[in-house]
């Protein structure tokens, strides 16, 4: 009985959380589970886009209008997911996201034309906008109760599933229909939903110690919400604008980097079909290295310098990789790129869900997942007037101003 009043006073806020809890380890392993489930999910729906597209017959300018869905699906969702988890808990959310996620990976090939395709990925969409919001709006309220920066260790595991997604991908490509893979993928997501989910649903989450100046809000109160004053409240939304606006600058370069980079390797720097393919394998396996080691980091540097120092590297990482002479130098560049964007976002994530909550996840997400869509067709209409490697450099720019970003509001950030 002692154990299990612990564990509770941990889980519900009373008193000091144990970073050592069982349980709080239990909710860590499950909500590294769903963030992988996550990038294992979507990889798995991206390889399999060529299948799809071929089985609708839709034009290359139709599949592009019908992708869209997803990406409208996922900005419409996010603000409402932040209310969402506000009113029922960031765990149940998190779950139900998950599961419709799972259920609607299966849709796409039972569709037989592009508005078919575009109606169905609305659903994806959402649920993959939702269970963003959800997982990092959980994962805010677990690292605040561990008082330990383990955030970027969730986005690497949504960095692993992606690749085991994509790779596992790869393999059934060419043994399995397209229908029979997402099925399949549709089983796994919905057993790991299952398993993971239990723990999430059977504890509610985590909730660090109120701050002082906040001690008498009412109880059920989220501390995050607690009334602080008009213009603490206007201090707070201009932050988490700040936090969104970096998010964005470096969502941009992964977006850009996924769609253009192995482009520019083939098409700037003669590189075989083969050796182009690796430029994004390069930067994605780098992001995933730098989110491994990013707990380290942040407890050795601090937030504040993670992100000058990770938009700095950045920068310069994607100078090289954008106007290297050879294959090789641009393949450094790529990987020293993606070693500076690595801990950025999830960063950036983390401090707007500290300071509004779930509201502030959502809104920095909103941003973020808007930069990942503008970079591929801000990409384009550079080149188109210049060239890609010009084109290119725009990374490393907007890399450069969330670093200055960082620097610049970083006696605001600690005085808040």
């Amino acid at each position: 009985m002692p154990t299990l009043n612990k564990i509770r006073t941990a889980l519900t806020g009373g008193g000091h959380p144990d970073s050592d809890s069982p349980a709080l380890r239990r909710l860590r392993t499950a909500l590294t589970l769903f963030f992988a489930l996550d990038g294992f999910l979507f990889a798995g729906w991206v390889v399999r886009i060529p299948a799809i597209k071929e089985q609708t017959g839709a034009s290359a300018g139709g599949l592009g209008l019908a992708l869209l869905g997803v990406s409208a699906g996922a900005v419409a969702t996010m603000v409402a997911t932040g209310r969402l988890c506000r009113r029922f808990g960031s765990h149940p959310v998190t779950v139900a996201a998950a599961v419709l996620m799972s259920l609607g990976i299966a849709l796409p090939p039972l569709t037989h034309s592009a508005p078919a395709l575009g109606l169905v990925l609305l659903v994806f969409g959402a649920a993959y906008g939702g269970i963003n919001v959800a997982m990092n709006s959980a994962a805010v309220d677990l690292v605040a109760a561990l008082r330990r920066p383990v955030m970027p260790s969730f986005h690497a595991a949504f960095s692993v599933g992606g690749m085991l997604g994509a790779g596992l991908g790869g393999l059934l490509a060419g043994q399995l229909s397209v229908t029979r893979h997402l099925l399949l993928l549709t089983a796994t997501g919905l057993v790991v939903a299952a398993a993971a989910g239990r723990i999430l649903l059977s504890h509610p989450a985590p909730r660090p110690p109120e701050r002082p100046a906040r001690a008498a809000a009412p109880a059920g109160h989220h501390p995050q919400e607690a009334p602080g004053g008009g213009r603490a409240k206007g201090r707070e939304r201009r932050l988490v604008a700040v936090f969104g606006l970096i998010a964005l600058c470096t969502a941009y370069g992964e977006g850009a980097l996924a769609d253009w980079g192995a482009l520019h390797l083939e098409q700037d720097l003669s590189a075989r079909p083969g050796i182009a393919a690796v430029g994004y394998s390069v930067f994605a396996l780098a992001m995933t290295v730098g989110r491994l080691t990013g707990t380290a980091l942040l407890e050795r540097l601090g937030q504040t310098r993670v992100l000058v120092l990770g938009g700095a590297t950045a920068a310069l990482g994607m100078l090289a990789g954008s106007l290297a002479p050879t294959v090789w130098g641009a393949l450094a560049g790529f990987t020293v790129t993606g070693l500076g964007l690595a801990n950025i976002f999830p960063v950036a994530i983390g401090r707007a869900g500290e300071l509004a909550g779930p509201g502030g996840v959502a809104a920095a997400s909103t941003f973020g997942y808007g930069g990942m869509l503008l970079g591929p067709p801000a990409i384009g209409f550079v080149a188109d007037w210049c060239s890609l490697p010009v084109a290119l450099t725009t990374v490393a720019g907007l890399a450069a101003t969330a670093s200055l970003i960082a620097y610049g509001t970083r006696r605001a950030v600690a005085r808040h």
